[in-house]
């Protein structure tokens, strides 16, 4: 191989691996530099991503006419859906889990809660502090769960208290995520 083709690669590889963001109408993607949003993630308008968050593949986190605002040490796992309506916002706290290919639309997510896989959150719902919505629920437009509560089911309906063992599993997989951040950004590599 050439010096000049090994060039080329190399910069290929590069472009390939750069993350898809996107300006829309002067609204511009915010990233803290410890996240790590993966290449095939796309990343569009008023998108503030804060420290350490993990963004999966496939994830889309569309803010070209509301808002997006995600805490420090969530992770927004891959297949992710996340947007806001016009002029609104989805706020989602700090270390915050949300399983893959879970949908959140212009609702709160707070700290420390977590989103089973394919669960979707609608317009103006409220995911209470450390509240765990289940795979595949239903949390309908206005609705709440209360901090602390595990909610199951179409629609979510609370279906008992986060004890004590599930918050220490939930622990160690947002310090995972986090952790996955670091090391993505030391050896993810094109081959």
């Amino acid at each position: 191989m050439t010096t000049e083709t090994a060039s080329a690669r190399s910069r290929g590889r590069e472009r390939s691996l750069q993350m898809p963001i996107y300006e829309f109408e002067n609204r511009r993607p915010r990233i803290d530099e410890s996240a790590w949003v993966a290449p095939t993630a796309i990343v569009i308008g008023d998108v503030r991503i804060g420290a350490g968050c993990y963004i999966g593949h496939g994830a889309i986190l569309r803010g070209d006419y509301g808002t997006i605002e995600i805490g420090a040490g969530t992770a927004v796992e891959e297949g992710v859906i996340i947007h806001a309506r016009p002029d609104d916002r989805t706020v989602i706290g700090e270390r915050v889990t949300i399983g893959h290919g879970a949908m959140i639309h212009n609702a709160v997510i707070e700290r420390e809660a977590v989103l089973g896989m394919r669960s979707t959150t609608a317009d103006w719902a409220v995911v209470g502090e450390g509240a765990i919505v289940g795979e595949g629920a239903l949390v309908k437009n206005h609705q709440k769960i209360a901090p602390g509560k595990i909610a199951v089911g179409v629609p979510a309906r609370v279906a008992g208290p986060v004890k004590p063992e599930h918050k220490e599993r939930w622990s160690w997989a947002k310090e995972l995520y986090i952790g996955l951040c670091d090391r993505y950004r030391k050896s993810f590599r094109e081959l």
